[in-house]
């Protein structure tokens, strides 16, 4: 990698005594070739004797490999500098590595970059999710009022006389036992958002993992990342349905805590067995089968639902296979139905 390098300015004397400051006319430049310039300034000492300093600044790219003899090769540094991140939100198709449970190539696969690189934007998640979380109560709570609670109708005592307050009924809720006064009743919660900016939530969930990858220096004419979070299989194939093909497979991700696998058609029963167990691992569709049902473990329930904004959030790492992808990208391009 081309390294531009300012050559330090080289010392031809080990130490000098109180200097004359330098004056415009004692100063001198000249130009040479390869783009260095070579600086001359006049030195006086306390003996009035002349020294010419030389400071050359080199302007030129220059690798360790470098056939120039004018730069020493010991000041070049040859570690490999890191590439800055990329720019995320700019609708760029990106290409990521393919690999399965062995960790075996299996080629590249091209993200449309209107899923998985949109803009980032945390209001729309926020809006998102509190949909989501809205539309999955069940809203079964419920209280009993005057007419419902089981007690007598008649009134306790009489009206006057008796110095107590007057009552006509126990079943009021100042009694023990009476009624709950504007309790709730059953109802649903869910509120109403847009299907764009629910899909839109899906987007920048996919972009988020997506970017939370680091880069890498591949020679190649396309945006290839290497992603640490966002990892693509050629399929969720496993050898048997014992779990430690998965609590093997897990243990060798960096930074992983939960762990969400897409499928792109039903789950396979090899790994819905091999998953059921470990509590770090989910497994989902790409897209809600609305005949038989999928399920996903979260807080000992199985609910039926398909990827979705607040499971890409519950878990740091998301693996999807090749097919997921594509039904994900293809719901995503389909037209909304008004």
């Amino acid at each position: 990698m081309a390294l531009s390098i300012s050559r330090r300015i080289l010392r031809s004397f080990a130490s000098l005594n109180s200097l004359r400051p330098l004056s415009a006319s004692n100063v001198k430049a000249n130009t040479l070739g390869d783009g260095v310039s070579c600086v001359e300034s006049s030195v006086f000492r306390k003996d009035e004797s002349l020294f010419l300093v030389c400071r050359r600044f080199s302007t030129s790219l220059l690798t360790p490999d470098s056939s120039d003899g004018s730069f020493p090769s010991d000041l070049l540094s040859k570690k490999r500098v890191s590439t800055p991140e990329r720019e995320i939100g700019l609708l760029q198709d990106l290409v990521i590595p393919v690999t399965n449970f062995n960790n075996e190539d299996k080629g590249f696969m091209c993200l449309a970059g209107d899923v998985f690189d949109v803009p980032i934007r945390k209001d729309i998640i926020h809006r998102v999710v509190r949909w989501q979380l809205a539309k999955r109560q069940q809203g079964t709570h419920s209280t009993k009022t005057i007419s419902e609670v089981s007690g007598t109708g008649r009134k306790p005592w009489n009206q006057k006389g008796t110095g107590r307050a007057r009552h006509g009924t126990l079943r009021g809720p100042q009694f023990r036992g009476g009624a709950t006064m504007h309790g709730p009743k059953p109802r649903s919660h869910a509120i109403k958002l847009n299907k764009k900016v629910r899909r839109l939530g899906l987007k920048i969930a996919l972009s988020a993992r997506a970017a939370e990858g680091k880069a890498s220096n591949i020679p190649f004419h396309a945006h290839i990342f290497l992603f640490g979070n966002l990892l693509v299989f050629e399929d969720l194939e496993i050898p048997s349905h014992k779990t430690k093909n998965i609590v093997n497979y897990f243990n060798q991700l960096e930074n992983t805590k939960k762990l969400l696998v897409v499928d792109g058609g039903p789950i396979s029963e090899k790994l819905k067995l091999a998953t059921q167990n470990v509590h770090y691992v989910n497994v989902l569709p790409s897209i809600e089968d609305p005949v038989h049902g999928s399920f996903v473990k979260m807080t000992s329930i199985f609910l039926i639902l398909g990827l979705n904004v607040y499971s890409i959030l519950l878990h740091d790492t998301l693996v999807m296979s090749r097919d997921a992808v594509n039904k994900i990208v293809e719901r995503m391009h389909t037209p909304i139905n008004r």
